[in-house]
Parts: C-alpha cells; structure tokens; sequence
C-alpha cells in the first residue's frame, strides 16, 4: 500500500494483504464489620441506591462540540429533563483527541467507580482497539456497556447523472478492474467510511488489495470532490447523504442497513436487498464506567430504554435523520463483539489489523 499526498487528499491503492457506589475508610486502614466507617459506608450506599442520582450528572464526550456525538449528549441532556425520566441537570464535557483515543482511554482508566459519569461514544471505540496503527489500549469490556441509542447506516452514492443505477452496475464495474474507480471518503484507511467501501467490495468479490480509495478531510470535501467529478463514488453515512438527496444531487446505490428504513428514505435499496449480507452501521451509544454500583446501572438501563421509547427522543432524531438504533446493554455487547471480529479480520486482509 502507498499514499500519493495530494493538497488534503491521500491517494491509497489498498496493497498489501498487507462502580460498586464509592465508599471509602481512612486510607491503609481496614473498616471492620463493627466500625463507624463500615456502619457510614453500608448508609450510604443504601441512600445512594434509593435516592440516585443525588447529584448532576456528566456526560462525558470523546470528541469536539459540535459534532456527532456532541449532538446526541447535548440532545440527551435536554431530552431526559424535559421528559420528566431525570430529575437531576445533566451537563456535556468533550475530551477530543486521537479520534476519540484519548478519551475513551481516560474515562476507562480514571473514572472506574464514578457512578456520575456516563461516556457517549460510537463506532471507532470499537475499530480503534483493533486496527494496528494508533491503536487504542482499552476497549468496551473496559467500561460498561448500557445502551445503543442511535445508528447512521454506511453507504455508497454517485452523483445523480452517474451511469451507476444500482450496486450491482458499480460492483461489475470494481470486478472488471478496480483500480479504474475512483471511491472517494472522508476518512483514512483503517476509519468507518474506508471500510464500508472495502467491505462492499470484498463481499463482492473484488480484490480489495486493488481499490482506488481517495482520502479527504472530511466528508464535506469527499462530497465536494464527487460533485466536481474527481470521484465515481463516496462512501459515508446516510446522514452526511441526506441534504444532498433531497437536492437531487446524489444517488445512493445502497446503505448497510439489515432492513428497509423508516421516513423520508424509506426507498433507498439496502445492501441486503442486493444480495449483499452485510450490515454497516455508526452507532452511537451510551457506557457507564469500570466497576459501576449495580444500582446506578440498572438505572440507568431503565431510563434509557424509556428515552427510546419516548416521542420527545424521536422527534430529535428525526430532526436530525437518524434511526432509533436502540439496544439493550447484553444485545449490545453482541454485536460490538461480532463487529470487532469482522473489522479485525477485514484490516489484517489490508495489513491495517493488530
């Protein structure tokens, strides 16, 4: 694999195959059965188990404001309230960095205990703990998985007046000679995007080692570079599609979704609709912190499961167009564990895997 750099574009040829509730004694001291500190510690964690949460609440975002996942704390802060599921202020604090590394590896290693943290992550948590460049060094059996709350499902478009009608016209086209198309993404070798198209790609058929992927800075300038004819085809997400559908200036051929989605692109075709089996999905979803209280966490399943359920969560959603993707914290774990064995094989087929 080489990179031919580009003003802010990185041309890649994919070469090579190549919290039990915190109560604490006087330190080195031990509290026995009998002590004041053992008879302070069992009263308050059983205040704290039947009054939880007595104080605000902190959701702690690996990532800058403004984006994705800032969206979604800031939208959980002001819908929890307003729906009358917390009665405690919730406030957002980021910590971007490394694409999300750096602030998921401090909240798995400082904030163990800490009942009065929630962290919002997505995706990269689990493709960062696998890929072998800047690897990440914790990973979600670190933390403690509570919900999936929202999923923007992968996909890949062409401009309107393309000659692609449907995957399969752009998938011959890739087998025939993959070199010769151009897949444009806003994200490096080893990112989400990236690997929707490879994906595609391999269940297809095609040599992976051969795709022509053009990294940008950004899906704003991926969508700039297909538009201006500098690409046949842009992997991302259908959200970063949707202005742009409803313009009548792009085409999907196909999004990664297990069945047909609700509301306005109900008629987009999925990858399994095309004889793809293959599901490719940003989520976004909520974790408590290392050795969280069995209170706290049963809490906090409840809640958001009846933010899921609630109309002031899905009109947001709506808003912003993205699917309920809505999973209980065992089905969760699931599917993280399914997904970090299929992108973990994925990227050693490029020599991108630990």
């Amino acid at each position: 694999m080489f990179f031919e750099k580009k003003r802010v574009t990185t041309m890649i040829l994919a070469g090579s195959l190549a919290v039990s509730l915190a109560a604490c004694g006087g330190e080195g001291k031990e509290a026995g059965p009998n002590s004041n500190a053992s008879k302070s510690a069992g009263s308050a964690a059983s205040s704290a188990k039947s009054n939880y949460p007595e104080k605000p609440m902190s959701l702690f975002v690996p990532a800058g404001a403004g984006g994705g996942l800032d969206v979604m704390a800031r939208t959980m802060a002001k819908v929890l309230p307003a729906a009358k599921l917390v009665e405690q202020t919730m406030t957002v604090e980021n910590k971007p960095g490394g694409g999300q590394i750096t602030g998921t590896t401090e909240f798995a290693m400082k904030d163990a205990g800490n009942n009065y943290k929630l962290m919002i992550t997505s995706t990269p948590f689990v493709l960062n703990y696998v890929k072998k460049e800047g690897a990440a060094t914790v990973s979600f059996r670190d933390v403690t998985p509570l919900a999936r709350m929202q999923v923007d499902f992968e996909g890949i478009a062409v401009k309107a007046d393309s000659k692609y009608k449907d995957l399969k016209s752009f998938v011959d086209d890739l087998k025939a000679n993959p070199s010769k198309v151009t897949i444009v993404g806003g994200g490096a070798p080893g990112t989400l995007d990236y690997l929707n198209s490879i994906l595609v790609a391999d269940k297809s058929g095609v040599d992976i080692t051969k795709i022509k992927y053009v990294a940008y800075d950004g899906g704003g300038e991926a969508m700039t570079a297909l538009l201006g004819g500098n690409g046949d085809a842009m992997t991302s997400d259908l959200s970063s599609f949707a202005e742009y559908i409803k313009a009548g200036k792009v085409r999907v051929l196909g999004i990664g979704a297990p069945e047909k989605i609700k509301g306005e692109f109900s008629g987009i075709p999925t990858y399994k609709d095309q004889g793809l089996d293959l599901v490719v999905a940003n989520w976004r979803g909520v974790f408590g912190p290392k050795n969280m209280a069995d209170a706290a966490k049963k809490y906090w399943e409840e809640k958001l499961k009846a933010l899921s359920d609630s109309k002031e969560w899905n009109d947001e959603l709506a808003k912003i167009g993205l699917q309920n993707g809505y999973m209980n914290s065992a089905d969760f774990i699931k599917s993280m564990e399914a997904e970090e064995s299929s992108y973990s094989a994925t990227l050693k087929k490029l020599g991108l895997g630990k």
